[in-house]
C-alpha cells in the first residue's frame, strides 16, 4: 500500500512539473500540500476573448484510482454550458483511467473556448486592468470612510432605477497592511447578507481615494442562505488572475459565512511572483482570525469535506452547485 502511495505521489509531482512547465505562469499553485492547483485557460493567448479558470485538486488516489476534484470558474460559464464542459471532462477522465488527464482537460476546455470564440456572440463584458504599474504606497494608510459619491470604478453600479430598499451599510474594519519588495497589501472585512450589501461596502471602499487607486481590489464573499441551506458565493480578480478564486477557496476552508473580505494591492514596481498570493491570503485570514469569524479546527473540517463531497464527480452537478463550484459576478 505505501508502496502504491509512494508511486501515486511521485506522478502526481511529474505532472505537477509538467504542467507548470507547459504553462508557465498561467498554472498558479494554491496549495502545495493539500495539492491544489489553479491555471487560467484563454482561447487567445496574446488576445483573449474567452477566459476560464480551472481549480484542481489531486486526492492521493488520483491519478490510479480517483478522478481530480475541480471547478470551473467563469463569470460566463452557466447553466447548460457548464453541464457539457463538465460532462466532457468527466468522460476524458472515463477513457483515461488511471492515467494523468490534466493536460487534457486543459486542451478540452481551450478547444471549447476557441470554438466560442469563431461563433458570431461577442465577448463576455469583462474589465480588465493594464499591466502592473509602479504605484507609491505610504506606510501608513489613511482609510477614513468618506460619504457620497459611488466609485465610477465599479465594474457595477446601485442603480437608481431599482427598488427602494432600506439597506444598511455594514461596518467596515481594516487589517492591518503587509509590505514586500514596495508593495503593499491590506484586507478589509464587512459583514454582508445579501449581493446588495456587498455592493454598497465595495462602492464605500472605492470612496477612499487610496484604496480606489489600489492597482488590484481583489473580493470575495459568501452568505448563507438560510432556507435551501447552501452557500451564495463570489470571487472577483480585478486583474489578478486566480486571486480571487483562492481568496475564495480559503474562506471555504475556513468555513467562514455572512462575510466579505477585499484584499487591496499596491504594486511597487518589483515582481513578487507566488508570494504575492501568499500576501493575499495572509491578510484575509488574519482579518478573519482577528474578528472572530474562522470556526474550530473541526467545524472547518467538516465544513471543507462538504464542499469536496459536492465538488466531486458523481454528484457535483446535482446535489449543491452553489457549494460546488465557485460562481463569478458578471462584470
Amino acid at each position: 500500500m505505501a508502496e502504491g502511495d509512494a508511486g501515486s505521489d511521485q506522478r502526481q509531482n511529474e505532472e505537477i512539473e509538467a504542467m507548470a512547465a507547459i504553462y508557465g505562469e498561467e498554472w498558479c499553485v494554491i496549495d502545495d500540500c493539500a495539492k491544489i492547483f489553479c491555471i487560467r485557460i484563454s482561447d487567445d493567448i496574446d488576445d483573449p476573448k474567452w477566459t476560464l479558470c480551472l481549480q484542481v485538486m489531486l486526492p492521493n488516489e488520483y491519478p490510479g484510482t480517483a478522478p481530480p476534484i475541480y471547478q470551473l470558474n467563469a463569470p460566463w460559464l452557466k447553466g447548460q454550458e457548464r453541464v457539457d464542459l463538465s460532462n466532457s471532462l468527466e468522460e476524458i477522465y472515463i477513457q483515461n483511467i488511471g492515467e494523468s488527464i490534466l493536460y487534457l482537460w486543459v486542451e478540452k476546455i481551450r478547444d471549447v473556448l476557441i470554438q466560442k470564440s469563431q461563433m458570431t456572440e461577442p465577448g463576455p463584458d469583462v474589465k480588465k486592468k493594464t499591466e502592473e504599474e509602479d504605484v507609491e504606497c505610504e506606510d501608513d494608510l489613511i482609510l477614513a470612510c468618506q460619504t457620497e459619491n459611488p466609485v465610477k470604478a465599479l465594474d457595477f453600479d446601485i442603480s437608481e432605477s431599482q427598488p427602494i430598499e432600506i439597506e444598511e451599510l455594514p461596518p467596515i474594519d481594516h487589517g492591518i497592511p503587509i509590505t514586500d519588495r514596495r508593495s503593499t497589501f491590506q484586507a478589509h472585512l464587512a459583514p454582508v447578507v445579501c449581493p446588495k450589501q456587498v455592493k454598497m461596502v465595495l462602492a464605500k471602499l472605492y470612496e477612499n481615494k487610496k484604496i480606489a487607486s489600489a492597482t488590484h481590489n481583489i473580493y470575495a464573499y459568501r452568505i448563507y442562505c438560510e432556507d435551501k441551506q447552501t452557500f451564495l458565493q463570489d470571487c472577483e480578480d480585478d486583474g489578478e488572475t486566480a486571486a480571487g478564486g483562492r481568496l475564495l477557496h480559503l474562506m471555504e476552508i475556513l468555513n467562514v459565512r455572512n462575510v466579505m473580505v477585499v484584499v487591496s494591492r499596491w504594486y511597487g514596481g518589483i515582481l513578487l511572483g507566488p508570494d504575492r498570493f501568499k500576501h493575499i491570503n495572509n491578510c484575509a485570514r488574519n482579518i478573519l482570525v482577528e474578528k472572530n469569524y474562522t470556526s474550530s479546527p473541526e467545524e472547518s473540517s467538516k465544513g471543507l469535506g462538504k464542499n469536496k463531497k459536492c465538488s466531486s464527480l458523481s454528484n457535483r452537478l446535482s446535489e449543491n452547485p452553489a457549494v460546488s463550484i465557485c460562481s463569478y459576478v458578471s462584470r
